[in-house]
């Protein structure tokens, strides 16, 4: 097949690469929005190595954008993380249609952040869907779907670069070969199950200490690395890494200091959340270091 393909970072350079080494498909087209502050995105990067043909531009609803999408004339189109909004043109444009990679279980949640979200919620499993995107959000007819665990340690970082990249590599692959055979099917999603939350930001990963420390605890690991779960200590921005939940009595006020050293110990409700990195005004560093950096102790308290 001729295959169009549109993608950015870590994982569209994978899954690029994947499809590269067919026998069976030709990459006609490597479509990316231009990167900022000069840096090359690797998708173009890795796009040049293996001489395909890379086009640019600030937004896939520009015409020159659609026009030479158009002209190509693919097949397929497969979109590999992709965070600016496809026009209908392109996505209509191919003859066998256009598929695309969501790290959820659609129709659960759809929208941009929804590898965070089940691990903030407290779910104990996720995954990918590969699916036929049309006019909605992520509300298209599904492809592939693969269920993977959500470990009581795993965090944003684990889940995704351990489980859901690797696998939806394959999973991208397996679904073009299903769309080659004409075995590719279109099952509609189930809008009564359907969850949609927003961009998962600072904001949203900001702690609350009277919550239960298990709530604190997967705020932490849904966060972990990106946004941060934060709080505050003398008015300065903190957020909290590689952090371990022990329930039990205590009789400290939510995000008081209970111990220093290798790790902060930190009361809530129902416990202690120990953090083995912390992000302050020097960046992130180990624990101890910022023990030292900033003279904190026990007694002290984060939220004040």
């Amino acid at each position: 097949m001729r295959i169009a393909f549109i993608g950015q970072s870590a994982f569209g350079e994978a899954v690029l690469k994947a499809l590269a080494g067919s026998e069976e498909d030709e990459i006609v087209g490597v479509f990316l929005t231009q990167g900022r502050g000069g840096k090359e995105d690797p998708v173009a990067e890795t796009a040049r190595q293996l001489a395909l043909p890379v086009y640019q531009c600030a937004r896939f609803r520009d015409a020159q954008a659609i026009s030479q999408f158009e002209a190509l004339e693919p097949e397929l189109c497969v979109m590999a993380f992709v965070t600016d909004i496809v026009p209908m043109e392109m996505i209509n444009a191919p003859a066998k249609g256009t598929i695309q990679y969501h790290p959820s279980l659609l129709p659960l949640h759809r929208g941009p952040s929804s590898i965070n979200w089940p691990i903030v919620n407290g779910e104990t499993q996720t995954g990918l869907s590969i699916f036929w995107p049309d006019e909605g959000l992520d509300t298209g007819p599904l492809l592939i779907q693969k269920t993977v665990e959500i470990e009581p340690n795993d965090t944003l970082g684990s889940l995704y670069f351990g489980k859901l990249f690797p696998m939806g590599v394959e999973a991208m692959v397996e679904a073009v070969e299903l769309v080659r055979e004409g075995k590719a099917p279109k099952i509609v999603q189930n809008e009564d199950d359907a969850t949609y939350e927003g961009w998962f930001k600072a904001k949203e990963a900001r702690i609350d200490w009277s919550r239960p420390g298990g709530e604190i605890y997967n705020l932490i690991r849904g966060s972990d690395p990106q946004p941060g779960a934060n709080s505050t200590l003398d008015g300065e921005t903190v957020s909290f890494y590689d952090a371990s939940f022990a329930p039990g009595d205590s009789t400290d006020a939510g995000g008081s200091v209970v111990s220093v050293g290798e790790q902060i110990g930190i009361a809530v409700l129902d416990g202690t959340i120990s953090v083995g990195r912390v992000r302050g005004a020097d960046g992130k560093v180990p624990a101890a270091d910022f023990v030292e950096a900033t003279g904190l102790k026990a007694g002290d308290r984060f939220g004040d």
